[in-house]
């Protein structure tokens, strides 16, 4: 059974606190209907579970992986791409019908480098920049959202100070009305009770008096 620890202060302010055998007996009410219903696993106040939805590619390629791990066998790495022809090779093949690959080796991994150098060119001038450009505008969207919770929990607070201050004011006549309530069904309760002891009065007679008549005749 989770834990609630959420208070919403949205229940009447002029009603009088309970007495603690008031409140033991809610709390079991409570506990008697919630035992009724099976709790979900996870806590009320967060989100469902994230349920991923991943390629067939993806999903071919988990089964793979679990398929290897229930036979007790290290499964293979995807060989899907060839990274070899982005590795240097600076050794050359003896036998001059080997010297066409390994020139073209030398090609790739040359381009490779080329491209390498380019691109930590890049970083080296470019990244920093970037990166506190980056932080600039995670802590404006942050300063952002504090502001609109900030906006949200001071609406919150002026709802509520409104409600209490229109419950106070109806409060004298809330309370007039439970007197009259109340005043009015104990009348009905007296008016019952004096009809029932009335009706037995009645019965009462009618019987002594077919008692008085059987004796007559």
């Amino acid at each position: 059974m989770p834990f609630i620890t959420s208070v919403h202060d949205s229940l009447p302010y002029i009603d009088p606190e309970p007495t603690p055998t008031q409140r033991k007996a809610a709390e079991a009410l409570v506990a008697v209907e919630r035992a009724a219903v099976p709790d979900d696993v996870n806590h009320a106040l967060l989100r469902p579970l994230y349920e991923p939805k991943y390629t067939q590619a993806i999903q071919t390629e988990i089964q793979r992986h679990a398929d290897a791990n229930s036979k007790g066998a290290m499964s293979e790495p995807l060989r899907a791409l060839d990274f070899s022809r982005y590795e240097i090779n600076d050794s050359l093949p003896d036998g001059s019908d080997a010297a066409e690959p390994a020139l073209a080796k030398a090609y790739i991994s040359q381009e490779y480098l080329r491209g390498r150098r380019a691109h930590l060119a890049l970083l080296d001038r470019f990244g920093k920049n970037a990166w506190l450009v980056s932080n600039w505008r995670t802590e404006a969207n942050l300063k952002r959202l504090e502001a609109d919770l900030a906006e949200a929990r001071k609406a919150v607070d002026s709802i509520t100070l409104q409600r209490q201050r229109v419950q106070d004011e109806a409060a004298s006549e809330l309370q007039s009305l439970d007197t009259a309530w109340r005043i009015g069904v104990g009348q009905v309760l007296e008016t019952e009770a004096a009809a029932e002891e009335l009706r037995l009065q009645v019965l009462k007679t009618r019987r002594q008096r077919a008692t008085a008549g059987e004796v007559l005749n």
